[in-house]
């Protein structure tokens, strides 16, 4: 077995895919974010199949799941950054984002777009991070690394 691997054959993306239950709802969720669809498939019924949606380094991949999608079973989250953690957070919630105060831990119940909980201030994250449920249940974390575009 070889012990290393030439340099052109190194990863070079990685896009995350998640299975959601309704392909069209998930993409106006994370057009909420500013991903913006670079591509659809679409059953020959109009049913979105899959979609690719993107902006500068960020990309998600959403495909239909081919049965239910049960939210405390994600074993997957998505870490996001903004450069305005508390400008995002106000346009979701003033897009109908759900507004679920402190994140206190455990399982809160889905239902609609999940929501999003409070920023607060981790050591890891000083600028400040929020949780927010997509509508299947998938956890996002967004994180603010940068103040008023200058790195922190």
């Amino acid at each position: 077995m070889p012990t290393t691997r030439p340099h052109d054959a190194a990863i070079t993306g990685l896009i995350p895919m998640a299975h959601v239950a309704d392909v069209d709802r998930s993409i106006r969720f994370y057009s909420l974010f500013g991903l913006e669809v670079a591509d659809v498939l679409r059953s020959q019924g109009g049913v979105a199949l899959w979609s690719m949606l993107r902006r500068a380094g960020a990309a998600i991949m959403l495909a239909r799941a081919d049965g239910p999608v049960v939210a405390p079973e994600q074993a997957v989250l998505f870490y996001l950054y903004t450069r305005n953690l508390n400008g995002l957070r106000e346009y979701l919630v003033n897009s109908g984002v759900p507004d679920r105060g402190p994140y206190k831990g455990g399982q809160n119940a889905v239902s609609g777009w999940g929501g999003v909980w409070a920023v607060s201030t981790p050591h890891y994250m000083p600028l400040g991070e929020m949780r927010v449920e997509d509508p299947d249940g998938y956890t996002l974390l967004v994180g603010q690394l940068e103040r008023d575009g200058a790195s922190a």
